[in-house]
C-alpha cells in the first residue's frame, strides 16, 4: 500500500540501492511509475506492506517498509531485489556495486569514486573531509533523514582514508 513519506514512522525499515550512473530525465518519471506501481501492490504473508518508493539525487531508489503494520522477511524482499535486477537489466544500470563511493558535488550534481580512489581524489583536493558522501547503510528513516548525507570524516567510509591532519 502506498504511504506517503510524511506518514511513514522513524523506525520504517529502509534499503537504499545506489546507480553507477545518475537517470536521465526521461528515466525518471518511468521508473518512478515503476516504483509506486510495485509499492502499492507489495505483499507479505498475503498482507499489504504500508510501504514507500521514491528515487533521489537521479541515482539512489529508496523503498521503505513500516514493519509494525506488516513484518517484511523472505519473499517480500526477495521481491524487492527482483525488481531492482529488472530496472538495472532494463535501464542498464548496476544498483549492486558496492564499492563505488556516491558524494555531493552541488545540492544537484552527485558523482561517484571507486572506494580504492577515494585516498586519491583526497589528496588532490577532489574531495575533502566535509565532502557530502552518502551512507546507504542506514536502516530506518530516521537514519535517512539524519545519517545518509554525512561529511566524509563522519561517515563509515572514513576508516579507510587518512584525513589531514
Amino acid at each position: 500500500m502506498l504511504t506517503p513519506y510524511h506518514i511513514m514512522p522513524t523506525e520504517s525499515k529502509v534499503w537504499i540501492y545506489q546507480a553507477n550512473r545518475s537517470f536521465t530525465q526521461e528515466e525518471i518519471p518511468e521508473i518512478v511509475d515503476i516504483l509506486e506501481n510495485f509499492v502499492d501492490q507489495w505483499k507479505s504473508h498475503q498482507r499489504d506492506v504500508k510501504g514507500y518508493g521514491a528515487m533521489y539525487h537521479r541515482r539512489f531508489i529508496v523503498l521503505m517498509a513500516d514493519e509494525a503494520a506488516c513484518d517484511v522477511s523472505g519473499c517480500s524482499i526477495d521481491s524487492t531485489v527482483k525488481l531492482i535486477r529488472e530496472l538495472g537489466e532494463a535501464y542498464q544500470v548496476d544498483f549492486f556495486d558496492r564499492m563505488k563511493v556516491c558524494y555531493k558535488i552541488t545540492d544537484a550534481m552527485v558523482g561517484s569514486m571507486p572506494l580504492q580512489q577515494m585516498q586519491e581524489m583526497l589528496d588532490q583536493g577532489r574531495i575533502n573531509e566535509n565532502t557530502i558522501v552518502f551512507n546507504n547503510l542506514v536502516s530506518n528513516k530516521a537514519g535517512l533523514e539524519t545519517e545518509w548525507e554525512v561529511p566524509l570524516k563522519s561517515s563509515p567510509f572514513a576508516r579507510f582514508i587518512q584525513l589531514p591532519a
